[in-house]
């Protein structure tokens, strides 16, 4: 059954390959600046019949000003509220009316939008974008209604949400000097006082073609496309340079501790160890590490914690391995009802002590190099993840170290993992965040 069945998938392959396009591998990329300094990433893919526009900006939480925290989020909402050419809500309806999906967000380096759309709209979308880059009204009242929304936002997902409120606390207790301490929401007294004017100046400065990185995938023709692209954006001035961000975080030279007390179910631990980022060495084996400790219900903590001794309701970690700065390796566990936080802290610590003493097992390791491998591979599938791909290795250091990230995770051992947490889960670099409930 097997032989017959492999023999159809052959003949499948080969008449897709004898069809033309259905099957016609994508182009290379196509790289090129325009004179205003928009980096633009063209990936030629006809698979489908249908393009990812992604446009990138280099701001983020980092970018903002003590005192104005949340601006950037605050102007990404605002990019959907009109310019004179098109009215509040207009990019929304045009998106939908012609069968697109657009959405944006914010982080804490990038702001980014796009449109996932039908091929043959794809210069539609270029124009709403290049006017929104330059033309953006920021009307006073359309900029206190959506004061409301983002206030509203942050008390949803964090003020009332014991989670996201303990992950900002805990975040500001490990960034002292960089403003990776800040919520990318913005602090509410921020929020409330924000004005329109420190907003457009905002927008002046970091919405411009030297700041932004437009990348487009899908089915169209890579000469006509970078000709619409040119003429929409070409003309758009740079902006001024914008300040650099010259925080540095200094060294942590003892545990950090703080205890929240807020309305919840259950309490929840959260510990955050400052990692490098990406341009370390150590960055590919931290990588490795995450999914070896929380990459699905396979991985050491959920197992443990979870399934096997069922201390903990839920348990995980994350790396930021795209992040611009060093940052951090977070660690979270919920107990289950009868367990205490201070059970789960040790417990967690416990599975940090135990990488530091023995090696991860080779099927182990393996398991966790196999499953990365596969969600990067999977992501050539969708034209939208091609393109968030390129832009997130584009805007680290160049869209080509995406050719070579499989074969640093590849490479990374046993003992990298041993060392590594040997070098960054210290006792004195630790930040650790219990929540307990309150009625």
């Amino acid at each position: 059954m097997r032989r017959w069945l492999s023999l159809a998938l052959l003949l499948a392959v080969a008449a897709a390959a004898s069809s033309g396009t259905a099957a016609e591998a994508p182009a290379p990329v196509t790289a090129v600046t325009l004179d205003n300094g928009l980096r633009v990433l063209l990936l030629e893919d006809h698979r489908s019949p249908i393009v990812s526009l992604q446009l990138w900006y280099r701001v983020g939480s980092r970018n903002e000003a003590r005192g104005a925290t949340g601006i950037a989020h605050f102007l990404e909402h605002l990019m959907f509220r009109g310019t004179p050419t098109n009215p509040p809500g207009a990019y929304a309806r045009i998106v939908e009316r012609n069968g697109g999906q657009d959405n944006a967000f914010t982080s804490q380096d990038v702001t980014s939008y796009y449109v996932d759309i039908a091929a043959d709209r794809l210069d539609l979308v270029l124009a709403l974008e290049a006017d929104r880059m330059q033309n953006l009204t920021l009307d006073p009242k359309i900029v206190d209604s959506e004061r409301e929304v983002v206030t509203e936002e942050r008390r949803t997902r964090t003020e009332d949400d014991p989670g996201g409120a303990l992950g900002e606390e805990v975040s500001a207790l490990a960034f002292r000097a960089h403003p990776y301490g800040q919520p990318i929401v913005g602090w509410a007294v921020d929020l409330k006082r924000i004005t329109r004017e420190e907003i457009r100046a905002f927008y002046k400065t970091y919405y411009a073609p030297d700041n932004a990185l437009l990348v487009v995938a899908g089915d169209f023709k890579t000469e006509a496309v970078l000709a619409k692209i040119k003429q929409l954006f070409g003309p758009i001035p740079r902006g001024p340079e914008p300040p650099k961000v010259l925080a540095v975080e200094p060294e942590q030279n003892g545990e950090r501790r703080l205890l929240v007390q807020r309305p919840a179910e259950l309490p929840i631990v959260y510990i955050g160890y400052p990692v490098p980022h990406q341009q370390s060495p150590d960055a590919a084996a931290l990588d490795v590490l995450s999914v070896v400790l929380s990459g699905g219900r396979s991985s050491r903590l959920y197992r443990h914690l979870v399934y096997e001794r069922q201390l903990a309701l839920e348990a995980g970690g994350d790396y930021s391995y795209f992040s611009f700065d060093p940052n951090l390796f977070w660690f979270y566990a919920t107990p289950l009802p009868g367990q205490t936080p201070e059970t789960l802290e040790k417990e967690l610590l416990g599975e940090m002590e135990q990488l530091k003493k023995e090696p991860v097992g080779d099927d182990e390791l393996k398991r966790a190099k196999n499953q990365i491998e596969a969600g990067f591979v999977f992501q050539d599938d969708s034209v939208h993840k091609r393109a968030t791909l390129l832009a997130r290795f584009e805007l680290i250091g160049g869209f080509a170290l995406k050719d070579q990230y499989l074969d640093k995770i590849r490479a990374v051992t046993a003992a990298d993992l041993q060392r590594v947490a040997q070098r960054y889960f210290t006792a004195d670099k630790k930040n650790v965040g219990i929540l307990l409930p309150k009625s």
